[in-house]
């Protein structure tokens, strides 16, 4: 099996080649190598919580895997869990777990009315993505948080998305219809991921630890759309919450804010075990 992964990361080195959005030229189709093998899947089951997280590694210059990224953005499913504190009440909690602070309940409906089940969470702060991430540390045990923006863009340069095949893998202002939608309806892209633009924009850690987003949503044009797209967190986006102060956890007005996560592989583990399952410490 080991041969196999390390031939599907190479494959995967190689669609960094076709830059997302920015690229020079869609890559080539009516060929064998225009369809790439399926990407292996690593599945991390949340305890408390029938919603998994599907991984997918992302491999650095030489093959080997450089972190493991969510498959897709988190769906309300499991961010309800965390903000409800639903994995409190069948008694699958750890006194750790209950230590992380949660965010309040939010007073309005934050899925705006779009859909909540299967569809990706939105309107959270960055503060409460970076809370989320160190909750799902602690009941899985593997070090999640939010990507950098340099990780980010590493992510869009090997997606293998051009400017021409941007519709056909995004929710954005041309198809979306004003409106999220349920996660992964679009087509996969190089590295497997679903709705890496579009559909919600993804909040990032920027060099000096403030939140962005990139990615863009279903509101945003695709020809405003590039792989070094960041758009900085703005106080717009919770200017109409009547509360005073206002909430340090939810967007009133950033209905088109989501997450990706990034699952951390130990340095030692990265260098030395080809197989990113094995790497990541999954079975």
């Amino acid at each position: 099996m080991t041969h196999l992964l390390v031939a599907a990361l190479s494959e995967a080195v190689a669609a960094v080649a076709s830059v997302a959005v920015v690229a020079a030229a869609p890559p080539a189709v009516g060929s064998a190598d225009a369809t790439p093998k399926p990407p292996q899947i690593i599945r991390v089951e949340v305890p408390g919580s029938t919603v998994g997280i599907e991984l997918l590694p992302v491999p650095g210059p030489d093959g080997t895997p450089q972190f493991l990224i969510g498959r897709t953005e988190i769906p309300w499913d499991l961010y309800d869990v965390f903000v409800f504190g639903l994995d409190q009440e069948d008694g699958a909690s750890t006194p750790e777990a209950d230590a992380v602070t949660r965010p309040s309940k939010p007073y309005i409906s934050m899925d705006r009315g779009f859909g909540t089940i299967g569809y990706p969470a939105i309107s959270m702060s960055h503060r409460s993505a970076v809370q989320f991430c160190e909750w799902l540390s602690v009941k899985t045990g593997r070090r999640f948080r939010l990507p950098t923006e340099a990780e980010w863009r590493r992510l869009c340069e090997a997606s293998g998305i051009t400017s021409e095949t941007l519709l056909e893998h995004a929710w954005v202002a041309e198809n979306a219809d004003g409106t999220t939608h349920p996660i992964g309806r679009r087509r996969a892209d190089a590295l497997g991921l679903v709705d890496l633009f579009g559909n919600a924009a993804e909040w990032v850690t920027t060099a000096d630890g403030r939140g962005a987003t990139m990615g863009g949503s279903y509101l945003d044009a695709a020809m405003a759309l590039a792989c070094g797209r960041s758009v900085p967190h703005s106080d717009e986006w919770n200017r109409s919450d009547p509360q005073f102060p206002k909430s340090v956890w939810w967007l009133a007005d950033g209905g088109f804010v989501g997450i990706r996560v990034l699952c951390e592989i130990p340095a030692a583990a990265a260098s030395t075990e080809p197989n990113p399952r094995a790497a990541a410490g999954v079975p």
